[in-house]
């Protein structure tokens, strides 16, 4: 694999909502792989997707051996400390995740360094290893700031899905979480 050519570039890896709302025109956008990381329904939202009183569930990325395929995006030069600025304020809002920056395979065979969130298994908002009825029955239920819980399964779902990339797991907790709705 080529390492990334332009060193100066921000490249950010979205996984769950950055991959359908990045929040930023990015300067380019890639299909992308991160290894020793899996998508995963481990983080309640107090904010988001759900309150403190009723949380929610949203994606993080929890080690793992299975790697995760995403959405790669450089910034656009001169919006670094903006897009930076707009992703803390977004993802770092409640402390649970963790910003790490970590070597990202893009589509084309090029590697390179993005930002990413993963979660924090330390905070008290993780919450790995609920079972796929237990997640479903709290996004089925939860709404937060930017909606329901379950609106976020389904927009992540969909746009893999258009992507073509594969997540059985996820499509299968969207189906039953439709289940639980209908």
């Amino acid at each position: 694999m080529n390492d990334q050519s332009d060193t100066d570039t921000i490249w950010i890896f979205g996984y769950g909502s950055l991959i359908w709302d990045p929040g930023f025109d990015p300067a380019e956008r890639a299909l992308a792989r991160l290894p020793d990381y899996e998508r995963s329904f481990c983080l309640r939202s107090l904010v988001h997707r759900g309150t403190p009183e009723a949380p929610g569930l949203v994606l993080a990325l929890d080690a793992g051996p299975g790697g995760c395929s995403g959405v790669a995006y450089s910034v656009r030069k001169g919006q670094e400390d903006d897009v930076m600025a707009y992703l803390r304020a977004r993802e770092l809002v409640t402390s649970a995740y963790l910003e790490r920056w970590v070597p990202v395979d893009l589509e084309d065979g090029r590697r390179v360094t993005a930002v990413t969130y993963v979660i924090d298994r330390h905070h008290d908002q993780y919450c790995g290893g609920l079972t796929a009825e237990e997640q479903a029955a709290i996004i089925a239920q939860s709404t937060g700031g930017r909606g329901p819980n379950r609106d976020y399964l389904y927009n992540t779902s969909a746009h893999l899905g258009e992507l073509g990339i594969p997540d059985s797991a996820l499509d299968a907790l969207a189906a039953r979480v439709r289940e639980l709705t209908s």
